[in-house]
């Protein structure tokens, strides 16, 4: 992630701590870059670097009729200092730095048979009372992993699987011959 983009995310998040609609910046920003990728006019207009700054903040200004003062204003800032094609990025970040902020984390369980909710609940409740933080979960399936789960929270990863001790395992005996 690029240092502008963290920039940008932290300038629009303190600027929603400030005014108390850090939910609604958050939300608004998010299907607003979710418009841009189904849209492909709107992204062609908006990654177009031959279209001046000033008209791109003035398309913005007359798409975001009902999104708050804050975002409106925002996008037309990038639009202006011709960032505007890398709000998705900086949308992304913005997740991360709320979520940091929040105390949650986001948590990759991979597993070689599908989860039930239940199941998933009960790893994420495992989670949540070894970190005392909250915990998003997403659930993938790896038939290669045999059996167990993988753990991935940014960059520390947990590997219970059956594929993972086998191959420890594997690692250990050939150490020692």
């Amino acid at each position: 992630m690029a240092v502008v983009h963290r920039v940008y995310a932290r300038a629009l998040y303190d600027a929603a701590k400030d005014e108390g609609v850090v939910e609604e910046t958050r939300e608004e920003l998010a299907d607003f870059v979710g418009a841009v990728r189904d849209v492909p006019e709107l992204r062609a207009i908006l990654r177009n670097p031959q279209i001046d700054p000033r008209a791109k903040s003035a398309a913005l200004e007359a798409i975001t009729g009902g999104v708050h003062d804050i975002v409106r204003n925002f996008l037309k800032l990038l639009a202006e200092k011709g960032r505007i094609s890398e709000v998705e990025e900086i949308e992304r970040e913005l997740e991360r730095l709320v979520a940091r902020e929040q105390g949650q984390i986001t948590v990759e369980l991979t597993t070689a048979q599908e989860l039930t909710d239940e199941e998933a609940r009960a790893i994420v409740d495992q989670i949540v009372k070894a970190s005392g933080r909250k915990v998003e979960a997403t659930r993938k399936v790896d038939p290669s992993l045999i059996g167990g789960v993988v753990l991935q929270a940014g960059s520390f990863r947990l590997d219970a699987s059956v594929r993972g001790r086998l191959n420890r395992l594997r690692q250990e005996l050939a150490s020692r011959t």
